[in-house]
């Protein structure tokens, strides 16, 4: 009889059984260590703000000033009466150009003319004088030497020459006054340029005594733009220019500049003519002007301008953007750079003045240096964060500020 026997399958021990557990459990904790070691990283990646910032590299920079300014004509005339009479007649076009010798006015010449005539005519006389007067002085001079005539005689004669000789220059001074009063009833331009309106109409009267103003004339090309500066400022472009820190622009370094009324910059450039010697001792300022011309008539006496002065150059100048500088609490202005291990590092400057839309960095700054331009706001110092290089021009979104 055969048997069979069943084997049946082993059970595991309880040593087993516990080692497989425990390998279990480390394998979970060491996934879920794992996984919270990969968001952690990703949360500090996303924690870290990102900045902008500029590098600092040395540039040639032209300083200039902006400066307040009126427009005045190179030349004005005004044209007055020097003879009294009645307007006849306007010889011009109000708000034209006129020439130099140009007829302007014309005053009623019949008086002037009758003046010179009764000087022509007592001129007349007193050379029929001389002449007989002289006459009779020679007559008398031989007669003198035989005795014929007394000495008293030609003595009176003589004298009587004389004093026809001074009427006749007399004579002919009236003459001349006559013809020149004659003259001044023809009004004429001085200067040319380009008149104003008229004063006077045809049929008024004017007089010499009251100087009555006819008409302006102005010469309005090249025309004068009179800018004040600051008696401080001129002190310290002298001390700059003396100790090196600024270099003049070349031999015609003064050039000015014009911006209009209407925003818009004047396309001729001017030079400056002088500097007034007189400070203004209730502004502390002194008188710039400057010569443009002006062929398009386009600048206008009286307007209102603004003058832009080029100053000098300064090399190797150091220029951070404003949007960079800060003041801490005492006022002092600051900057945020950025170090070798991307941390945020706060440095106090020397900011001079500003150019454009930079500030100049006399002190705190050298060449390489970045400064934090865009997302100042979100970070501070001993911070680290992710640099970028910024683009002023382009869009700052992300950054924590306005795009300008």
């Amino acid at each position: 009889m055969l048997s069979s026997t069943v084997t049946s399958p082993a059970r595991p021990s309880r040593r087993t059984a516990g080692f497989s557990l425990v390998a279990a459990v480390l394998v979970s904790v060491s996934g879920l260590l794992a996984g919270c070691g990969d968001k952690k990283d990703e949360s500090q990646q996303q924690d870290t703000p990102a900045v902008g910032f500029v590098t600092m590299a040395p540039e040639s920079v032209t300083f200039t000033t902006d400066l307040p300014g009126r427009i005045s004509s190179l030349r004005v005339a005004d044209v007055r009466a020097r003879v009294d009479g009645i307007i006849l007649r306007r010889a011009f076009e109000e708000g034209s150009e006129v020439k130099a010798g140009q007829l302007l006015f014309k005053i009623d010449p019949a008086p002037y003319q009758a003046a010179l005539d009764s000087a022509k005519a007592t001129l007349a006389r007193a050379e029929a004088n001389q002449q007989s007067a002289s006459l009779l002085a020679k007559r008398y001079k031989s007669l003198v030497a035989i005795h014929a005539v007394s000495q008293q005689n030609y003595d009176d004669a003589l004298a009587a020459e004389q004093q026809n000789l001074a009427d006749v220059a007399s004579g002919k001074a009236a003459v001349e006054t006559a013809q020149i009063n004659l003259g001044y009833t023809d009004v004429i331009s001085p200067i040319s340029g380009r008149i104003g309106r008229a004063q006077v109409t045809e049929g008024a009267y004017v007089q010499q005594g009251s100087a009555t103003l006819l008409a302006t004339v102005q010469q309005i090309d090249p025309v004068y733009v009179d800018v004040t500066q600051s008696t401080t400022d001129l002190l310290r472009l002298r001390r700059e220019f003396e100790s090196g820190q600024l270099q003049k622009a070349g031999d015609n370094a003064a050039v000015v500049s014009l911006t209009l009324e209407d925003g818009r910059e004047y396309s001729q450039k001017g030079k400056l003519e002088f500097s007034d010697i007189t400070v203004d001792e209730g502004t502390g300022s002194i008188t710039v002007r400057a010569v443009f011309p002006n062929p398009d008539r386009v600048l206008l006496p009286g307007m209102f301008v603004h003058g832009t002065l080029d100053e000098g150059v300064k090399d190797g100048a150091l220029m951070v953007p404003q949007e960079g500088v800060t003041r801490d609490p005492k006022g002092n202005a600051t900057v945020l750079l950025i170090d070798a291990d991307n941390k945020i590092v706060q440095q106090s400057i020397k900011a001079d003045r500003i150019v454009g839309d930079k500030w100049l960095v006399s002190d705190g700054l050298k060449a390489g240096d970045k400064v934090v331009v865009q997302g100042l706001q979100k970070v501070r110092p001993g911070e680290v964060v992710k640099p970028e290089e910024a683009n002023l021009e382009g869009n700052t979104e992300g950054f924590g500020i306005q795009a300008k």
